[in-house]
């Protein structure tokens, strides 16, 4: 089953939600002399959380003292922002503006590192009329699936220069509309929709080209990893810790792709019946995002100060978004660069 990644942000006003279930998978017998954590995704169990997995398996943040626990996202599953807002969840990850939202609305969150260092989604097209650069995008009808892909692609052309001037079409989360000529274009996440024409035995970069929104000029991360203000400055060696065994688990990942794939599809997402050659896949997909487009040796989950406060910001305004939060006051820069001490 092909389950595809979208966020559903629900108010971030309400924060009246229920516990939150978390996972006790990987806990070790003695975890009463580790301190416990818990962590909030912002999708289902599956390979995007790799480096959390491989992380459980090895023993990675038992060695840093830390008894982790996880509770999987999903459209029926609270947001991560809500979630760590009540207290319910230590850490969450979250996409870059409706964090901004969040800490607009008075959430006093840090941002303490980040897993992807370039957002996967982006615009499919197919070989006969390709969207490459922000240009083509104008006069085209794109199948959207709702307002934060339209943001985007607005605040692609406006970085640009470039008219607004575009049809959206709202669509599913299957690229088959695209294939039967309802639009032009299809927005998508590089790590997905894009296997599912592979499967269909297109090829890539001939019959279809994938643009990630990056590549279009609207830079920014994507399944930022934060908590409160409070946490950190009560619990900074265990923020560093949990950040040092995740960057182990993702480099353990590294090695191959299929290993991570096998135990969710097993083991921690085995409730959603995930298909192992597409959980690969899209695990092979994701391992250049988490370096930034142009530096492969970039190291892992950590910050930019000044592709936040550039690119970043740039990308916010665009959107809409003209009053920005002071970037130095929402985001520890050294909590990622200590956690890298010791890997």
């Amino acid at each position: 089953m092909l389950l595809t990644r979208r966020s559903v942000l629900g108010g971030l006003g309400g924060l009246a939600i229920g516990p939150a279930l978390m996972s006790t998978v990987g806990r070790p017998a003695f975890a009463a002399d580790l301190q416990k954590v818990s962590v909030q995704f912002g999708w289902l169990a599956n390979v995007e959380y790799a480096g959390i997995f491989m992380g459980l398996e090895k023993g990675y943040f038992k060695a840093e003292g830390i008894d982790l626990a996880y509770a999987a996202g999903g459209p029926n599953a609270p947001d991560a922002l809500v979630v760590v807002a009540a207290g319910k969840a230590d850490f969450g990850f979250a996409s870059w503006l409706p964090l901004l939202d969040a800490i607009d609305k008075g959430n006093d969150f840090v941002i303490v590192g980040t897993e992807l260092q370039q957002s996967p989604l982006g615009i499919l097209s197919l070989a006969k009329n390709p969207i490459r650069t922000p240009k083509d995008i104008v006069g085209k009808k794109i199948l959207a699936q709702g307002p934060n892909e339209k943001t985007a692609i607005d605040a692609v052309l406006g970085l640009a220069g470039l008219p607004k001037e575009w049809t959206m079409v709202t669509t599913g989360f299957s690229p088959e509309p695209l294939l039967a000529g309802d639009g032009d274009g299809y927005t998508a996440f590089g790590t997905n929709q894009p296997i599912t024409l592979e499967k269909m035995g297109l090829k890539r970069d001939k019959d279809y080209f994938f643009t990630s929104f990056d590549q279009l000029g609207l830079k920014r991360y994507d399944d930022i990893i934060f908590c409160t203000r409070s946490y950190l400055e009560a619990h900074r060696p265990v923020v560093v810790g949990f950040l040092r065994g995740f960057i182990k688990g993702i480099k353990d990942n590294s090695k191959d792709p299929k290993v991570v794939a096998e135990l969710v599809v097993k083991k921690y997402g085995a409730d959603y019946g995930l298909d192992l050659g597409q959980q690969t896949r899209e695990n092979e997909l994701m391992g250049p995002m988490y370096y930034p487009l142009d530096d492969a040796q970039h190291p892992l989950l950590t910050l930019d100060k000044a592709f936040m406060t550039g690119p970043m910001a740039e990308g916010a305004k665009a959107s809409g978004r003209n009053t920005l939060p002071d970037i130095s006051k929402i985001a520890d820069f050294s909590v990622a660069e200590e956690a890298h001490k010791g890997t």
